[in-house]
């Protein structure tokens, strides 16, 4: 096969950027790549990490501080923050253009290799171009599910430079078609091919394992199913869960898709949450939120210290009285953070000091305590960073150390059981839903490296452990938002649909404590589109938001309507 010289280009870059166990050779040297030695494993990698780890500008802006905090599990807004809790909910042109830009800009990624793998293509594979239809489809899932309607039937087609938007429902049916496509070329091929046409280790998922591959194309084809169910002219729903259901899903602990994280690559070509961690010092660390932690520790879950660490506490912690609060105020703001404390059922000591500011003595490192979210710049000097749980280091642990690092979710076989429960309760299939929901429980556990001892003592012991009959879906929906910690676009996500947790859900309403935005304390239900559309496909932009609503943040996506 005689490669041109564009994908000559792109290879070297791959090599460069993305090196590889099987790619040293040609790392060494680009120009003495071969013909027979392209592969289009040499493209999957950067496929797989630019969705889900991208470089550090789009995984601080895009995930940390939207994603992440839209979802409810991490905050700011802590004295010695850099940021109020507000940031994100108020519309900021540069954070919301970095996570658009992101999205946007996968586009060209994912197309290269749909066009070499695709009939015709230079690498033509029609099972390496299933994994290309099934990372599209993952891309597109994400992408419109963040910011509603975006470019979809025209993008990447270099013939129009200004691509329509489609609908979500128009999306989504060909997200299902992808993947029907995908699966029907998989069929029971178990890898792509032999010698370079394996994927190999270049897939990161998975190995190169198609099979699997096939049970993570069901598994994406429920989610977006259930996802659309309810919606206006969603015709497909019952027929895509019914085909999901009756067919492999993802089902035991080596099905998970996870990415892992590479210890050395540069934070510009992919990034972890230590990229942002250590960087910045602690005024850009972030906090556990109080629905997380009250979530796991009421109900005496074991990921609780797997997910977080106690709070740092101390002897002398002053809540400093701002000059620009009154008596009444300084009471109010005060005992609201110490309420978090009070929920959590830490004891300390309180007293008064000779200026009258409330000092307290909280034992250190003993107390899961979750932050209230959303907390306002006004509330920054009561909300102590002592006083708050952070992340596990496992999730914030540093490049270069030697240490592992917390995997990228992608999809994970306990939100394939958690799906099916849902799909049970709603009436679909023959799965009983109890059972389907404990597994699910089980897990979501084990991916955290969770004991079985812990695991069974929680399923035996815990009121989370059965669906009774009463709130059935409040727990399902609860465990599939707990099951995405630290996949904040799939988290937020379920709370958009579900509605749960509730206390999310709700939104904010007291202006003295929380950051109102631009949402006056409603939830966020999208991203408001980036500067670039505006500037270079705003016709197509207007005829977007003229069928979706304004281009605002409380404007509901089609299956949250």
């Amino acid at each position: 096969m005689k490669l041109n010289k564009f994908l000559l280009a792109i290879v070297a870059v791959l090599g460069l950027t993305y090196c590889t166990s099987d790619f040293v050779d040609i790392n060494k040297n680009p120009n003495a790549i071969l013909g027979d030695q392209i592969s289009a494993k040499y493209f999957i990698t950067r496929t797989q990490v630019d969705l889900f780890a991208p470089n550090r500008y789009p995984y601080w802006r895009a995930q940390l501080i939207h994603a992440d905090r839209y979802a409810g599990m991490f905050c700011f807004g802590f004295s010695g923050s850099w940021w109020s809790d507000g940031l994100g909910y108020t519309y900021s042109a540069g954070y919301t253009d970095a996570a658009w830009d992101y999205y946007e800009g996968y586009n060209s990624t994912i197309n290269t290799f749909l066009q070499l793998t695709q009939p015709g293509g230079d690498l033509e594979n029609p099972l390496t171009y299933a994994t290309a239809l099934i990372m599209k489809s993952m891309y597109y899932q994400k992408f419109t599910d963040t910011f509603g309607e975006v470019p979809y039937s025209e993008s990447g087609n270099l013939d129009i430079l200004q691509p329509k938007f489609d609908t979500q429902a128009e999306i989504y049916q060909g997200i299902i078609n992808d993947l029907d496509e995908a699966m029907s070329l998989i069929g029971d091929a178990t890898k792509t091919g032999d010698g370079q046409l394996d994927l190999g280790s270049n897939d990161l998922f998975y190995n190169g394992d198609l099979q699997k591959w096939k049970k993570l194309a069901n598994t994406l084809k429920l989610k977006v199913a259930l996802r659309a169910k309810g919606a206006s002219g969603a015709s497909f729903v019952d027929q895509a869960i019914n085909e999901a259901l009756s067919a492999p899903l993802l089902s035991d602990e080596s099905d998970n898709a996870l990415l892992p994280k590479d210890n050395v690559i540069s934070q510009w070509n992919s990034s972890c949450y230590g990229d942002v961690w250590y960087n910045f010092g602690t005024g850009s660390d972030w906090t556990v939120s109080q629905p997380l932690i009250d979530l796991l520790q009421k109900n005496g879950d074991p990921r609780l210290s797997k997910y977080a660490q106690p709070a740092a506490g101390g002897d002398t912690l002053t809540i400093p009285h701002p000059d620009s609060d009154d008596d009444a105020m300084y009471q109010k703001r005060k005992d609201f953070i110490l309420s978090a404390l009070d929920d959590a059922g830490a004891t300390y000591t309180e007293w008064t000091n000779g200026n009258g500011e409330t000092v307290i003595s909280l034992e250190k490192d003993k107390y899961y305590i979750g932050q209230p979210v959303r907390l306002n710049g006004f509330t920054y000097d009561y909300a102590l960073y002592q006083f708050f749980s952070t992340p596990a280091q496992y999730i914030i642990q540093k490049k270069n150390d030697g240490k592992p690092i917390a995997p990228e979710i992608v999809l994970t076989t306990a939100e394939s059981y958690f799906m099916q429960a849902q799909a049970a309760l709603d009436g679909y299939g023959s799965g009983d839903a109890n059972t389907l929901y404990r597994e699910g429980l089980t897990q979501a556990m084990l991916v955290w490296g969770v004991d079985q001892t812990d695991i069974d003592t929680f399923l035996a012991n815990s009121p989370m452990a059965n669906l009774t009959g009463t709130g059935d879906m409040e727990k399902v929906a609860e465990q599939r938002w707990l099951a995405n910690y630290t996949e904040g676009f799939e988290a937020w996500a379920v709370v958009r649909k579900l509605g749960y947790p509730a206390s999310l859900a709700a939104g904010v309403d007291d202006p003295d404590i929380f950051a109102m935005g631009d949402l006056n304390g409603a939830y966020p239900q999208r991203m408001r589109y980036g500067s670039s559309p505006y500037s270079t496909n705003n016709d197509n932009l207007q005829a977007a938001i003229g069928r979706q609503g304004a281009d605002v943040q409380a404007t509901k996506l089609w299956w949250a309507k």
